[in-house]
């Protein structure tokens, strides 16, 4: 049997500064306790600002405001007496928990599994590539679970039609990554950075709200744009570079039974029937998830209610599924599947508790108004506070999603200084999160502090044995530089049009 057909393997002195970088990257400390460490840091900063008696100018009252010190009698007060509180009305943590419940129980029940291997097995060889992609987009629903099960997916099809199988896990994983939170739907990412950029908002605004369906016209919006230029790479200029392959298949793509079959029908059948119920109590004037005050769908109970709406839909997809399968027997099986995927929150619990306490205490000592307004004071004092100004924002989120493997983590560390910065500059604090998002997963890929990449290697390994970082790295590259490019002209395009980038959110507050 004839040798892989490959592009050369990257050489050693490349691999020695990747593997440099790798060291440095892995000595990074854990997201919770990266939180933790800012917390010590901001309690001594806090300190010397109030001794100083620092002051700084509340953007709404146009008072003085003093900073407080954590280190005082009353920053001890406020943390024993407020860091339950901080911890349980941190806006993302129970809207988390409920949809994972309807996520795991989707999942767990078999659904997500055979919803994507039947698709796949019915895309038209000529649409193959758009489709992976297309599908591997809207796998965001199921979260990290993507990254584990569509990838490899989409490289058994490629081997299946004869396509190097390099091709089809790379298009897919840059979907998943590069294209991170790139959905039709709402999903848990939705949900997670709403609720951080909620809490920063009100920094400035005491009222600001941020709802998970805030960025959807950008992100529905970027599915299909993505998709068809990620297709274009692949086939025009990634699959073309591997060449072909002629190794031997080690792994097959089983179709979904009939029983999964029938079940996946019924799923669907069930789906329609909550859809339309839905609509009927959303569409017509006067409907009884419409807003009473006003009878608009904009800040109705549909709206504000999204997260336990899409926990039933899910519920009801996952039990309908669970039960026609056969996967679901009784409601200790439901339970059992609702308590497995509640256990793979608890990295999510941990981190969430030490971001948490960052930016309540953020916001009470009064550090984050008084960097927001001297950041706003200096862009406007050089005349920088429109698109340079976002896109210097975006690739400094950039830059440090390099080094941190949770993109919400980053947001959790940036949203508190620049969204009310931005703010402050005149910006819709959901468009500040939509400039981040454009920003942050572009070279996702390509990023060594990841927990997924010696996932990646073991799946790229089944087709070749010797597979490396230098493999992977070269894989994934050109996706990592051409999601970059991608990601920044849409932004722009989308800023210099003026569109809104949710249902009723201007890119301004004025």
């Amino acid at each position: 049997m004839s040798e892989l057909v490959t592009r050369p393997e990257m050489k050693d002195s490349n691999s020695g500064f990747l593997k440099r970088l790798e060291v440095i990257g892995n000595k990074l400390p854990n997201p919770a306790i990266l939180f933790l460490i800012l917390i010590a840091i901001l309690a001594g900063i806090s300190a010397i600002l109030a001794a100083l008696k620092v002051t700084a100018l509340h953007p709404m009252t146009h008072k003085a405001i003093y900073i407080k010190s954590l280190l005082s009698q009353e920053g001890l007060h406020w943390i024993l007496t407020e860091m339950i509180r901080n911890y349980i009305n941190f806006p993302p943590l129970g809207m988390i928990i409920v949809l994972t419940l309807g996520i795991g129980l989707a999942e767990k029940a078999g659904l997500m599994d055979v919803a994507i291997k039947a698709s796949i097995h019915s895309i038209p060889k000529k649409y193959v590539t758009f489709m992976i992609v297309f599908i591997s987009f809207m796998s965001h629903l199921a979260s990290d679970a993507a990254i584990v099960v569509v990838p490899p997916i989409a490289a058994m099809l490629f081997y299946s039609l004869g396509r190097h199988p390099f091709a089809g896990f790379a298009a897919s994983l840059a979907a998943i990554y590069s294209g991170f939170t790139a959905n039709l739907l709402i999903v848990t990412t939705d949900v997670l950075l709403s609720g951080i950029t909620t809490q920063a908002a009100k920094i400035v605004d005491p009222a600001a709200i941020v709802t998970p369906i805030d960025n959807w016209y950008f992100m529905a919006f970027s599915v299909f744009y993505l998709s068809i230029l990620t297709t274009i790479v692949t086939e025009k200029f990634v699959e073309p570079r591997l060449g072909t392959y002629k190794g031997v298949q080690t792994v097959t793509l089983d179709k979904p039974t009939n029983q999964q079959i029938a079940a996946m029908r019924a799923a669907g059948v069930a789906a329609l029937v909550f859809i339309g119920i839905l609509l009927l109590l959303v569409v017509p004037e006067g409907a009884l998830l419409r807003n009473p005050e006003t009878g608009a769908i904009a800040g109705s109970p549909f709206m504000k209610g999204i997260v336990p709406l899409l926990f039933l839909f899910l519920l009801i997809l996952g039990l309908t599924y669970g039960i026609k399968a056969g996967t679901i027997r009784s409601g200790d099986d439901v339970v059992k599947m609702m308590s497995e995927s509640i256990k793979g929150l608890s990295g999510f619990l941990v981190m969430a508790f030490a971001i948490a306490q960052f930016i309540a205490a953020f916001g009470w000592t009064n550090i984050a108004t008084l960097v927001a307004t001297t950041g706003a004071d200096f862009l406007k004092s050089v005349n920088m506070t429109g698109l340079p100004a976002l896109l210097c924002f975006m690739l400094f989120g950039q830059f440090l999603g390099l080094f941190t493997a949770s993109g919400s983590a980053v947001w959790a560390l940036l949203s508190p200084v620049f969204v009310p910065m931005f703010m402050l500059l005149g910006y819709h604090p959901a468009f500040i999160q939509m400039a981040f998002r454009a920003g942050d997963g572009s070279l996702n890929t390509i990023g060594i502090v990841n927990p997924f990449l010696p996932l990646f290697l073991e799946g790229l390994g089944k087709y070749k044995s010797d597979t490396g970082i230098g493999t992977y790295l070269s894989l994934m590259l050109p996706y990592a530089l051409s999601f970059l490019v991608m990601w920044y002209l849409l932004f722009i395009f989308w800023y210099l049009m003026g569109w809104p980038v949710g249902p009723g959110v201007p890119q301004r507050l004025w």
